[in-house]
């Protein structure tokens, strides 16, 4: 038996265009009008209305909005306002308009793929709604931003030590948490809430100047007063590499997936792989003339930022043993440095009492974009995983944590609680969370930034990145 497909006119079709089957067109369909008129609405009782009133403006703002969105796309009731759903509940086509009798008006060929009151949306918009819907969307206002004014958590910090060149506080991957106390180095898990020392330095008659985690956050890097650097399994709790060659305490490391480089008081900094012989892998760039205070790579890994008391910043790439780019535009020691990771190329810095500044740069033209006139010392910085926004640390008078949005820099927020200068800051794995060290001897924990959207994965087999091992 064989099936024979045959045409069949609709009533209301034209013979000229005739096909297997019909889709209704919803276009000339007034569901409105079928399911809500005017005249209903006035003889409604005084009562009524005033009740179906209060439970309009009861509803939340989103559930309003999605309610104009249904409304837009499926009747075309062209609404770009949500107070013209809060004035009558439901908002109505234009007045006059002829009622059909039929809920579903059939038609061969629809002119549009949507029913756009005002005007018709085009066949070439990349928009999956209409053009209501769309200036809708934009009309609304965000809910109010609430970063609490008060840190959440404190722990007491004893003999933390109050200089500025020091790095002694870093937050891990793994989401635990290093502290550098005198001759020790202690370790706190975020998640267990547990404290354990790693190490203690008294025994070599040392002392740890600075922390580093590596990207994995398996392996932590430790400076110390001497010039060594040490670099630590936590999880065996096991010594497996230490380098030589510094003359002066480290006060700043940085990794680079394997390799970690270390600035120092003599000067120097010095670029090695602790997987290889020290000799072979080590590379040193010599450029400052005063102590090394900061060290940052970009976001690609390709540039270091490096900041020290002699009022400079130096960049430098993997090719070369000299600087790249040189700024020398502050007027004291650049105490903190901080890559953007939302902006390619994008450098913020800031100095001393003498600037009381944060400066803005572009790497990739060499040139100053803005500057931010804090009024006090800025000790360190950081900018959100989540937002284009900068966290700085500051001293006297206020002892304050400041956010600021970026390109604008308004002041988002101020955070106080610190008696004494805030100088140390490190971020969360999420980015929600920034603890702070301070020299009255207590490390702060805030909330201050709201967790990341997920993105989806890319499936597609042009993303070549996604499929280089």
């Amino acid at each position: 038996m064989s099936w024979i497909l045959t045409s069949r006119s609709s009533p209301a079709s034209s013979p000229s265009q005739p096909g297997d089957r019909f889709i209704p067109y919803r276009t000339r369909a007034n569901w409105s009008l079928k399911f809500h008129t005017a005249l209903e609405d006035s003889e409604k009782p005084l009562k009524e209305k005033r009740k179906s009133r209060g439970a309009a403006s009861g509803n939340s703002k989103g559930a309003l909005t999605y309610s104009a969105l249904l409304q837009n796309e499926l009747l075309g009731a062209g609404i770009e306002k949500v107070q013209d759903l809060k004035r009558g509940g439901q908002r109505l086509l234009q007045p006059g308009t002829p009622e059909k009798k039929k809920l579903f008006v059939y038609s061969p060929s629809p002119t549009c793929c949507r029913p756009d009151v005002g005007s018709e949306t085009s066949p070439y918009s990349l928009a999956s709604i209409s053009n209501q819907s769309q200036t809708l969307l934009m009309s609304q206002e965000k809910p109010p931003r609430i970063i609490p004014s008060k840190s959440f958590k404190v722990l007491e910090a004893p003999d933390l030590e109050n200089d500025v060149c020091l790095n002694l506080l870093d937050w891990s991957s793994l989401n635990v948490i290093s502290v550098g106390l005198g001759t020790c180095a202690f370790l706190w898990n975020a998640d267990t809430l547990q404290v354990s020392q790693l190490c203690d330095l008294s025994v070599e008659r040392d002392s740890v100047t600075s922390l580093c985690w590596s990207n994995q956050g398996n392996l932590l890097a430790l400076g110390t007063d001497t010039g060594y650097v040490q670099i630590w399994d936590v999880a065996a709790e096991k010594k497996v590499s230490v380098l030589d060659g510094h003359r002066s305490r480290v006060g700043v490391l940085a990794w680079n997936e394997d390799q970690i480089s270390s600035g120092s008081r003599d000067t120097m900094i010095i670029q090695r792989d602790f997987r290889t012989p020290p000799r072979q892998s080590e590379r040193r760039l010599r450029g400052h003339a005063r102590e090394v205070c900061r060290l940052q790579w970009s976001t690609n890994h390709r540039l270091l930022a490096s900041s020290g008391k002699d009022s400079t910043i130096l960049l430098w790439n993997l090719a070369s043993l000299k600087p790249v780019q040189h700024y020398a535009h502050h007027r004291a020691s650049v105490r903190a440095i901080a890559w953007s990771p939302h902006q390619h190329g994008l450098l913020a810095s800031t100095s001393g009492k003498v600037d009381c500044s944060i400066h803005f740069w572009n790497s990739l033209t060499e040139q100053t974009l803005q500057r931010i006139h804090t009024d006090s010392q800025v000790f360190n910085m950081a900018w959100s995983k989540n937002s284009n926004e900068l966290v700085s640390t500051h001293g006297y008078s206020e002892n304050q944590i400041a956010i600021w949005k970026y390109p604008s820099l308004t002041q988002v927020a101020k955070l106080k609680g610190h008696k004494n200068r805030v100088l140390y800051l490190t971020m969360s794995p999420d980015g929600q969370v920034i603890a702070t060290g301070a020299a009255d001897e207590t490390l702060r924990f805030w909330k201050v930034f709201a967790p990341t959207r997920p993105s989806r994965p890319s499936a597609s087999v042009l993303d070549l990145f996604g499929h280089i091992r």
